[in-house]
């Protein structure tokens, strides 16, 4: 049972948790609709309640609800339930967050201050299905507000969702995202290659720079030491990827375990032979 603090439009209500006494954002078709101050409310099978105790990256959830529009939360919650039909069970308190960027992003649009994001693409491709997504958020505020939103903005919302399925903040996921961009433009400079970005080969260093970013960050280590064996077998790839390893090192601000070497020389040869074969076709 909750008691209404505040009915913040038709279809969200601020309110006070009987059971705990802690403050609750519910939203639901509806749930506001007549609601006065201090009266009591169930909640139903397709509301969706969040705590607002929640500290997120952009602030308290209890300070966000205040500047937030409702309808930016509106949004919010229904990209989170499109998330939810693709990915399963998602952390939703990644609602709080998202709906102050859509809110930023309509104020940034409506003034002509529409953002540019040179990782967009990098983004489309690591976070596939995440963008897929996040495309969802482009007919919802045309329907809603009449703002058209372009792909640098989904690309942002991308790494919310993103970051609602899986244990990273949008911060990282987005410092993960510049490595992937900044290893792969090294690489192509070391062996003098253009690579193939629609290749499979390309796809599984993009993939493996990604992850290996990730360990790094988090202080996970690989077992399995291919050093010695990819050193003898590959000089030239095994080379460039030291190289690769220790500036990306450098720009996360973090030391790589010596043993990601020899897997990222594997995919390095490997992409750079399939660049070979390509040519001599």
């Amino acid at each position: 049972m909750y008691r209404v603090k505040k009915v913040l439009n038709h279809n969200s209500v601020w309110a006070i948790r009987k059971e705990d006494n802690k403050e609750y954002l519910i939203i639901g078709k509806g749930v506001g609709f007549g609601k006065k101050v201090s009266e009591y409310l169930e909640v139903g099978d397709d509301d969706t309640v969040y705590s607002l105790q929640e500290l997120t990256e952009r602030g308290n959830a209890r300070d966000i609800v205040q500047t937030v529009s409702p309808i930016c939360l509106e949004l919010a919650n229904e990209l989170l339930n499109q998330a939810e039909k693709t990915f399963g069970k998602i952390d939703r308190s990644i609602l709080f967050p998202m709906a102050d960027h859509i809110e930023y992003a309509v104020k940034r649009i409506k003034n002509h201050e529409q953002i540019s994001n040179p990782l967009t693409e990098d983004i489309r491709v690591l976070f596939h299905n995440e963008y897929k997504v996040a495309q969802c958020m482009e007919t919802m505020l045309w329907e809603q507000l009449h703002v058209k939103i372009d792909e640098h903005e989904i690309g942002y919302i991308a790494l919310h969702i993103h970051s609602a399925i899986e244990d990273e903040k949008v911060s990282q996921a987005m410092q993960i995202a510049r490595a992937v961009r900044e290893c792969i433009t090294r690489v192509e400079q070391l062996t003098q290659k253009r690579i193939d970005v629609m290749s499979l080969s390309y796809n599984r260093l993009m993939n493996h720079v990604r992850y290996m970013a990730a360990r790094a960050i988090n202080g996970e280590q690989l077992k399995l030491n291919m050093n010695d064996y990819m050193k003898v077998k590959f000089p030239e790839a095994f080379e460039t990827a030291a190289i690769v390893c220790d500036e990306l090192g450098k720009s996360l601000k973090c030391e790589l375990n010596e043993v990601e070497i020899g897997y990222l020389a594997m995919h390095i040869e490997r992409v750079t032979n399939d660049e070979i074969n390509q040519e001599e076709e």
